[in-house]
C-alpha cells in the first residue's frame, strides 16, 4: 500500500513510519499519495509545536479522512491521551474526519457524551464539538487500540483552527497564577520548590494551614500537632484542567 505524502512546509522533508513519534509535527502539510505539485488550498497543514501541543504523526487516508497519532506522556510511553493541534490552509466547506488512533485508555468520557473542543482565529473562545459527531471505539485496524473519531466542517479559509482533548491548562498559566498568589503574601499559604521535572521545569509544593498559625512553627514531622496542614503538589498535565480549577477556587475562597 502506498504511503501518503507528508511534507514539512518549512523544510520540504517527508516522513512516515509507525514509530516515528519523536517530536510534534511542525507546520506539516499532508497531501494525497504521489502528489508533488505546488500546495493547494485544502491540503491541510498540521502543527503542534506550541505549549501543551501534542500530535506526533498524520496519515492521509482520503481527501476527507486523516489518521492522527498522539505522542505518549514524558517517561510513560504506555499512556497516550492528550492531544492539542492546529489545522490551517483549509478550504471553505471542506468536511473532514479526524481519527485519533492510538489512545491508551479503555474507558473514556467520550463514550458518555464528552467531546473535543475547538476554536479558531476569528472565534477565539473554546467550544465543544457536537457529541453526535464524536465516536469512541476499539479498532482492529490499529492494533485494537481505542480510536476517537470526530467529524468537522471548516467554514473560513483564512482561519487557523485548534482542536484539543479538553480545555487546556498550560504550565505557564499555572506559574503565573502561583506567582500572583505569592505576591498576595497570604498568611496561610507557603510556596516551595519541590524539585525539577525531567525537562527542568519547576515543581511546586503548596502548604496551606490555619491563618492564625505560622507555617514556620510546624515541626517537620508535625508530631506536636493533632492535625496536619494540607499539602497540594502542583504536578499537572494539560488535560487536568478541572483539578487545577478546583485548586484555584480553594485558594480564592480561603
Amino acid at each position: 500500500m502506498e504511503e501518503s505524502t507528508v511534507r514539512d512546509v518549512d523544510t520540504g522533508s517527508e516522513g512516515g513510519g509507525e514509530d516515528a513519534l519523536v517530536g510534534n509535527v511542525n507546520k506539516l502539510m499532508v497531501s494525497p499519495p504521489g502528489y508533488s505539485g505546488a500546495p493547494r488550498r485544502g491540503h491541510l497543514v498540521f502543527d503542534a509545536c506550541f505549549e501543551s501541543g501534542n500530535l506526533g504523526r498524520v496519515d492521509y487516508i482520503s481527501e476527507f479522512e486523516f489518521d492522527l497519532f498522539i505522542r505518549p506522556d514524558t517517561c510513560n510511553p504506555r499512556f497516550r491521551v492528550w492531544f492539542n493541534f492546529t489545522v490551517e490552509n483549509v478550504r471553505e466547506t471542506q468536511r473532514v474526519i479526524f481519527n485519533v488512533v492510538n489512545f491508551s485508555k479503555t474507558k473514556s468520557l467520550y463514550r458518555d457524551g464528552m467531546s473535543p473542543v475547538v476554536k479558531s482565529t476569528s472565534r477565539p473562545k473554546w467550544q465543544r464539538l457536537p457529541a453526535k459527531n464524536v465516536y469512541y471505539y476499539r479498532c482492529p485496524d490499529h492494533r485494537r487500540n481505542y480510536v476517537m473519531s470526530f467529524a468537522f466542517c471548516f467554514d473560513r479559509e483564512d482561519d487557523v483552527y485548534q482542536f484539543a482533548y479538553c480545555y487546556p491548562y498550560t504550565y505557564s498559566r499555572l506559574q503565573h497564577y502561583l506567582a500572583s498568589l505569592e505576591r498576595r503574601n497570604l498568611p496561610y499559604l507557603q510556596r516551595e520548590q519541590l524539585g525539577l521535572s525531567v525537562q527542568q521545569r519547576r515543581l511546586d509544593l503548596l502548604t496551606i494551614t490555619n491563618s492564625g498559625k505560622s507555617l514556620t512553627s510546624y515541626d517537620s514531622t508535625f508530631a506536636n500537632f493533632n492535625t496536619t496542614p494540607p499539602l497540594i503538589y502542583t504536578v499537572m498535565l494539560p488535560e487536568e484542567t478541572q483539578y487545577q480549577c478546583a485548586d484555584i477556587h480553594v485558594f480564592n475562597l480561603a
